[in-house]
């Protein structure tokens, strides 16, 4: 859920920054460069294509697609003033993609402690995105319950929308 929560939070920094700066669009192009530079510096290693009992490797290169859809559909989000339901709609299903493939990250991670001996940089690697993913997942579940209370449970005191 890290790169769903990615794109999600660039969006919101993107709204509430004047449109006359850029400063979003660069934050987050930087923070993606970077971001896919690490995994692929993880990637190029020769220690990485070492045997573990887990495909990590796999792994790593998922999460470098999931890295640049989420750059792609940030630029998307950016570009419309107002998001159709296609891209609406595109979002959502990414953020369920996303959190199933950190939930596959999570486990993959969990039963590999054999790999921290053999593919150290790849294995941290996937600690770091697990762990990501696993805050992001509790961040929006947080976020999602407090957005069902408040419309199922109207104050009494707020105006009715029509």
């Amino acid at each position: 859920m890290i790169h769903f929560c990615l794109v999600h939070t660039a969006y919101h920094l993107h709204c509430w920054l004047p449109r006359s700066h850029r400063l979003s669009q660069v934050a987050v192009f930087l923070f993606g460069m970077g971001t896919l530079t690490l995994q692929l510096f993880v990637l190029l290693r020769p220690r990485s294509s070492r045997y573990c009992s887990q495909p990590l490797l796999a792994n790593l290169v998922g999460n470098m697609v999931f890295t640049l859809l989420s750059l792609g559909l940030f630029v998307l989000l950016t570009q419309a003033e107002l998001a159709p339901l296609t891209l609406r709609t595109t979002l959502a299903v990414f953020g369920v993609a996303s959190f199933g493939e950190g939930v596959c990250s999570g486990l993959l991670t969990l039963l590999a402690p054999d790999c921290e001996k053999t593919t150290p940089e790849l294995y941290y690697l996937s600690v770091l995105l697990s762990v990501g993913s696993l805050v992001s997942t509790v961040l929006f579940s947080g976020m999602g319950l407090i957005w069902l209370s408040k419309v199922t449970c109207p104050r009494s005191d707020a105006k009715p929308t029509v």
